[in-house]
């Protein structure tokens, strides 16, 4: 019986293929596409994700190619600047396409032992107490259903991570509830034949009352333009044709700017819904699967990486039978709301950028605001996902909190948590974890950045406590990593 089967090679299942690999959790993730998607919708990884990337010992992959971006605008394009001092050691937006964070994460997966299998579409799923049995069907080349025999699989667990529409979620009956898009934007790379400073010239100008609206040159020669679409299709999966592109670019600019030789088209809408649960028995939800919202303030690739990292180790500690009563629950529980709140800030920020007389006065009022560094500050912070503070209870201000990189004596926090188990940090010297060796390092060390006695760490960096007193810490330690062994 396979461990864990993933439906959806996307960056939430790779990331947590890779996750589930670092326990020994055998993993297949599965996905109807027969190559990797050259689509790259998202373009950016913000500094919670950047710092998953980092706690993994991944970020050395993706620096070199990637951009580091510090400038203002990511919400709802408000902000004139980048905020300081933001609680990070990576206060920047590393764009790098998603076709290749995609590559890369599958790398890691593949490196870690998990196997992948494209043109394989999970089709039907059906559990009981002991496991998944899930129904596969081959695609043939032209993406359609193949016939014959599906194959069928047994797994412990199976996670969902297969997109907005996805087929484990209807399988199970979760309710998607929330609001149909009621705007529609086209999107896509494609050749431009304009001079590169008219181009600039005529979107400056348009983007003064049109925020969907853009043609931005990229690296290799094509442009990446969006622009608003004439209305909402009824038929979500229909792509847009090059004519599309060309009479709303000449709508909204005058010109249709010799657009030519598409790399890819595609449409999205504002549509915000939420999964009612991210859990059903030995079936669980990612990403996509689990929320959509509007793409507004680059966070929706970064929502479903981090789903998987908070996911990844509980489920393994499930798997692997050490899982304290409540661990696996608690991923909905930490995670449900994180996103309700990215459902929120997207609907604002599509509010923020229409083109109606109210929502423009709003629009100036918060203008203004924004030119507080800390208004700037606290609304960055959301985007970012380094805001994010899970609900432990009562204690110390950094409870809860993922814990921000720091240097140490014998190097950085991050690069002793690459094996993602949990960490005690003791500047005391006095503390011990024997019973939790297994699951738990102690490092004793001291940090200039850290004024406080220890920290302990769980596996996706988030403090699950903090003080000097031993048996406090004997109190919390089986609240997260289970039983003492011996």
């Amino acid at each position: 019986m396979i461990d864990v089967i993933v439906a959806g090679s996307g960056p939430t299942g790779l990331m947590l293929a890779g996750e589930l690999r670092l326990h020994g959790v055998r993993v297949l993730v599965v996905d109807k596409e027969a190559e990797p998607t050259k689509q790259s919708r998202a373009q950016g990884l913000h500094a919670r994700s950047v710092e998953v990337m980092d706690q993994r010992g991944l970020l050395e992959r993706f620096l070199p190619l990637g951009r580091k971006f510090t400038v203002g605008g990511f919400f709802a394009g408000l902000g004139t600047s980048w905020p300081e001092g933001l609680d990070t050691a990576h206060n920047y937006v590393l764009a790098i396409p998603q076709e290749v964070t995609e590559r890369l994460l599958t790398e890691h997966a593949v490196e870690a032992g998990a196997e992948i299998r494209r043109g394989c579409e999970l089709v039907g799923l059906s559990q009981d107490e002991d496991g998944v049995t899930v129904e596969l069907a081959d695609r043939g080349e032209d993406g359609a259903a193949a016939g014959g025999e599906r194959t069928r699989l047994r797994a412990r667990y199976v996670v969902g991570c297969d997109g907005g529409r996805s087929t484990v979620r209807k399988l199970l009956g979760v309710g998607f509830p929330g609001e149909p898009s009621r705007v529609e934007t086209l999107l896509g790379v494609m050749e431009v034949g304009a001079p590169a400073e008219t181009v600039a010239k005529v979107v400056a100008e348009v983007r003064r009352t049109q925020l969907r609206f853009g043609l931005a040159p990229m690296p290799d020669g094509p442009y990446r333009v969006v622009v608003p679409a004439e209305g909402v299709t009824e038929d979500r999966t229909a792509t847009p044709t090059l004519e599309e592109f060309k009479q709303q670019l000449r709508a909204h600019a005058g010109t249709d700017f010799g657009v030519h030789s598409p790399r890819w088209l595609s449409r999205f809408g504002d549509a915000t819904r939420l999964a009612g649960r991210y859990r059903v028995d030995r079936v669980l939800l990612a990403g996509d699967a689990a929320h959509i919202h509007p793409p507004t303030g680059g966070q929706g690739l970064n929502l479903g990486v981090q789903d998987a990292f908070n996911l990844g180790w509980k489920l393994a500690a499930e798997i692997n039978g050490w899982a304290p009563e409540g661990l696996l629950d608690s991923y909905h529980e930490e995670r449900h709301p994180v996103a309700a709140e990215v459902l929120d800030n997207t609907r604002a920020q599509i509010q923020l950028m229409s083109t109606e007389p109210g929502p423009r006065a709003v629009r100036r009022l918060l203008a203004e605001l924004m030119e507080f560094e800390n208004v700037n500050h606290h609304l960055i912070e959301k985007i970012t996902g380094i805001a994010i503070r899970y609900d432990f209870g009562e204690g110390h201000e950094l409870l809860g909190r993922r814990m921000r990189d720091v240097a140490l004596k014998r190097g950085r926090l991050y690069g002793l948590m690459h094996a993602g188990r949990g960490l005690l940090l003791d500047r005391t010297g006095r503390l011990s974890v024997a019973g939790w060796v297994d699951r738990v390092d102690h490092v004793v060390d001291v940090s200039e950045e850290l004024d406080v006695p220890a920290v302990l760490l769980r596996p996706d960096g988030h403090v699950a406590w903090v003080g000097d007193d031993q048996q406090e810490l004997l109190d919390t330690l089986p609240k997260w990593f289970g039983a003492p062994v011996g």
